[in-house]
Order: structure tokens, then C-alpha cells, then sequence
């Protein structure tokens, strides 16, 4: 299945309709590029820096 990431947080989904982290579900795109996989957020610089609060797979650019 085709991956789509979360306009509005960036969040990357295998296959499903609705974002798990904001639950939207308009603003699922195919067209992205860059991941980031956040373990421990508390220590990730990069969580900081892109202001992610839960560990898991984001998108660095989403179009």
C-alpha cells in the first residue's frame, strides 16, 4: 500500500483514512518527501525542532 502523510502534522499512514495522531482524515497526501522516525521525543533535537509530540514515523515536507 501507498504511503500518505498528514498535512497538518506530518504524521506518515500505511494505508488508513484517518491521520492516528490528529484524526483527520481530509488531509491525507500522497505527495511527500523525507521521514523522520521519533523514538524518544524528550531527547530528539529534530522533535523539537519540527514540534512533534509523539514517538513514530513523520514526513519532513508534505505537499
Amino acid at each position: 500500500m501507498k504511503k500518505k502523510a498528514c498535512k497538518k502534522c506530518n504524521s506518515i499512514v500505511d494505508g488508513e483514512q484517518v491521520c492516528p495522531i490528529c484524526k483527520t482524515h481530509n488531509h491525507l497526501s500522497k505527495s511527500f518527501s523525507g521521514m523522520v522516525i521519533i523514538r524518544d521525543i524528550d531527547k530528539s533535537k529534530i522533535a523539537r525542532k519540527l514540534n512533534i509530540k509523539r514517538p513514530g514515523k513523520y514526513a519532513i515536507k508534505v505537499r
